[in-house]
């Protein structure tokens, strides 16, 4: 993960140092600096960064107003000379506050906070993005496939089985739209009224029977040969 991030300090020499610590950082990407603040306002909305590194002390716009000003998702870190803006900085949310003058040991316990950050809420985004949404009793109900053990057919409905404590849902669609639903999440069909997830099988029989959850389910002739090969080729 490459962070994005832009300085801007109305000392020149600043800039130069917060870039140079950017360009020693591996996860980190020096975009551009200001020593204007005006002139950088309209730029850091219009082009957010990932990180703002803001000194707090600037003529025209000083950076706690600066930061106010700020849309988006955009993670400051505070510079300043004055140890007094410490708390007013973290009343504005800042990620961090580094006080002048700033070592690298410093600047990157900072910068650490802003990727731990960004990569929980790029995990929290991936998780969302692998659900899946199926109507049961007139609502659009989440199902999480990492929490399903297996789908099982009920004449025109469908029950979704997952790991305890959760209970089951009933919801009115085929058994071959739930196939489509999951075939890229480590699902198989392994009869015509079963779909389960190989990650949670505890094991299988001799007579190709399934021990998953507290069900036995059949593995039917049509199905057995693909089944034994993805089961071996996933595990």
């Amino acid at each position: 993960m490459d962070l994005s991030c832009v300085v801007i300090d109305d000392e020149p020499q600043a800039v130069e140092l917060i870039k140079t610590y950017i360009s020693r950082t591996s996860f980190l990407k020096f975009v551009i600096g200001f020593t204007d603040s005006v002139a950088a306002l309209d730029y850091v909305n219009n082009n957010p960064p990932d990180i703002l590194f803001l000194d707090i002390q600037m003529p025209d716009f000083d950076g706690l107003e600066f930061s106010k000003s700020i849309r988006g998702e955009t993670k400051i870190i505070f510079t300043t000379a004055f140890k007094q803006y410490a708390f007013e900085s973290y009343d504005v949310s800042a990620a961090d506050y580094l006080l002048k003058p700033i070592s690298y040991s410093k600047f990157l316990k900072a910068v650490n906070k802003c990727l731990e950050w960004y990569e929980l809420k790029q995990s929290q985004n991936s998780a969302i993005q692998n659900d899946i949404f199926v109507k049961s009793d007139g609502m659009l109900v989440r199902v999480r496939p990492e929490e399903l053990l297996y789908v099982c057919g009920l004449k025109d409905y469908v029950k979704f089985v997952f790991l305890p404590p959760q209970k089951p849902i009933i919801s009115l669609m085929t058994m071959k739209a739930v196939e489509q639903q999951l075939e890229n999440y480590g699902f198989m069909r392994v009869n015509r009224s079963y779909i389960v997830s190989l990650d949670k099988i505890k094991s299988v029989d001799k007579n190709d029977c399934i021990y998953i959850g507290d069900e036995i389910i059949h593995v039917t002739d049509v199905y057995c040969d693909d089944f034994y090969k993805r089961l071996l080729k996933e595990h």
